[in-house]
């Protein structure tokens, strides 16, 4: 049996990415993990994977997958998610607010009045889609008087990284952390924010490879990327540590929550942290 048999997550945005590395490493603990994404069937989106896929693996690893279709934009597509939850499982131990929107310009050097207004998509999938999950999850978790919500977010909160609706969006995702562990804490639900370096998605990989100058910037050097099981092998720590209500409120860096908790990576390395070249985060746990 794994550290999270019995217990059930949900991962939004898993088709691929940081999303599929999370559910797969909480799923190898046994966790029964609903996969969301929008994409269905191959062929779908550019890059590879899916939310059958990604659930099917999960399965392999030892523990539960089930892939539903969520369009993260859409609220009556969430509150029918975290409804089914309910109607199957009748309880919600873990959430790892993952999805995001980011568009094909991310790593375009123009300044942000050159750029689309449809780059607040970044908010809209990014920001509001956290609030709104957690929004329909919390229901599900105080009557355990239990539970753990994890943001997505990067050294980004902090420090300029590609333009300015990405930052923006990262530092509110740590902000509404912050304030969700303020309401939560007397109901025993933890609500943190986990910044990510570098993490070799099938994204990153692809730009890597194909945009001149990529890899020798700070916030994109390969020598200092996670794999995307990574931060899901960190979530798993944190969710059996019986002193986890302590970090509520906090904004941490995942490296280093890793070195605490004696995790490595998929390839047995040590992730580095960026705090002294990238930022430290602003939030402290709650008092």
């Amino acid at each position: 049996m794994g550290s999270l048999t019995g217990r059930v997550a949900v991962v939004t945005g898993a088709s691929r990415g940081i999303g599929k590395g999370i559910a797969l490493a909480l799923a190898a603990q046994g966790a029964t993990v609903y996969v969301t994404g929008r994409t269905v069937t191959s062929g779908e989106h550019p890059l590879p994977g899916t939310i059958g896929e990604t659930a099917a693996e999960c399965g392999r690893r030892g523990g539960t997958g089930i892939a539903v279709r969520v369009d993260h934009g859409d609220d009556a597509d969430v509150a029918a998610l975290f409804e089914r939850v309910g109607d199957e499982q009748g309880r919600l131990d873990i959430l790892v607010n993952n999805a995001f929107s980011l568009p094909e310009n991310l790593t375009d050097p123009a300044p942000f009045w050159e750029k689309p207004l449809s780059d607040w998509q970044m908010v809209d999938i990014g920001v509001r889609s956290n609030f709104v999950a957690a929004r329909y999850a919390v229901p599900l978790m105080v009557p355990g008087r239990s539970g753990l919500i994890v943001a997505i977010s990067g050294y980004t909160g902090v420090a300029y990284t590609y333009g300015v609706v990405f930052g923006t969006a990262k530092s509110a995702v740590d902000r509404m952390a912050r304030d969700m562990a303020v309401e939560l804490k007397p109901f025993g639900i933890t609500s943190l924010s986990l910044w990510q370096g570098l993490t070799l998605t099938e994204r990153a990989e692809r730009n890597l490879a194909t945009i001149p100058g990529l890899a020798g910037a700070a916030a994109t050097t390969p020598a200092d990327g996670c794999s995307p099981e990574y931060p899901g092998r960190v979530i798993t720590a944190l969710a059996g540590d019986p002193g986890l209500m302590s970090r509520t409120g906090g904004t941490f860096i995942t490296a280093e929550l890793g070195r605490d908790y004696g995790i490595t990576d998929i390839d047995g390395r040590e992730i580095p942290s960026l705090r002294a070249t990238r930022g430290a985060p602003i939030w402290a746990p709650l008092p």
